[in-house]
This record gives C-alpha cells, structure tokens and sequence, in this order.
C-alpha cells in the first residue's frame, strides 16, 4: 500500500505544496510544531533516508536546501531547522522548521492544528521565495 507521502504526490490526497521538481517534494506538515513547518520529501518511496542512493540524498539535501532559502525570505525566524526522525509515516522526510528557540523543534510538544486557510496563506508565502 502507498505511503501516505506516496498519495499526496499522486494527488490522491491533497497538500499545500511549497516546491516540486521531477525527483522531490515539498508540502506543509499538516500538524506542524511551528507554522511554517515543511516536510520535504523524495517522490520514489524509500522508508529509511539511508536506504536512498547517494545522488538521491545529495539530491534531497539540495532541494531541502532550496526551500530553506525560501523560507528564510519571507517567514519570521532566526533561522531553519532540519532534522531527520524516520518514524512517523515509512516514507523518506526532512522537517523544515522556522525557529525562534531550540523549543520550536522539539517533537514532543503538542502540534498546532491550524485552518485549511492558514496553511494555504502560509505556502503562498513560501512559494513568494522563489
């Protein structure tokens, strides 16, 4: 069964996507830890980032880079945070995070649940950054 990364590239389910190219994505985590909270993802389904080849993760790590720079633009932070858990949903990821504090990227605080609207006002103004 597809993933649930899988669905969202396929359009089966719907995202607020930040970037796309031929070998990546990269849409808004629906239960972000902070607003702005991007998941950047390969388009080929691999479950561990270190099953991936290594043009693949080079590839990732640019890309990711990319929105990054994006974000740092038009969103209010001190900088972006990057980590890498690999649990959640067995489909290669990397969060972006905006940071204000080392606590915006602490994964066990609760998630924000934000409208429909707020993350589509949110890509858009990623989207801005490039």
């Amino acid at each position: 069964m597809a993933s649930l990364f899988s669905r969202i590239i396929a359009r089966e389910l719907s995202a607020q996507i930040v970037a796309e190219d031929e070998q990546y994505i990269a849409f808004l985590d629906i239960m972000p830890l902070v607003k702005g909270h991007v998941l950047v993802v390969p388009k080929r389904e691999v479950s561990y980032i270190f099953d991936l080849e290594p043009e693949e993760l080079s590839g990732l790590h640019l890309f990711a880079q990319k929105v990054a720079k994006a974000m740092d633009k038009t969103l209010v932070c001190t900088r972006i945070g990057m980590a890498v858990i690999g649990l959640e949903v067995p489909h290669v990821h990397i969060h972006l995070v905006p940071l204000r504090t080392v606590d915006d990227i602490n994964f066990t605080r609760t998630k924000l649940k934000l409208t429909e609207q707020d993350l589509a006002a949110t890509a858009d103004l990623i989207r801005q950054g490039f």
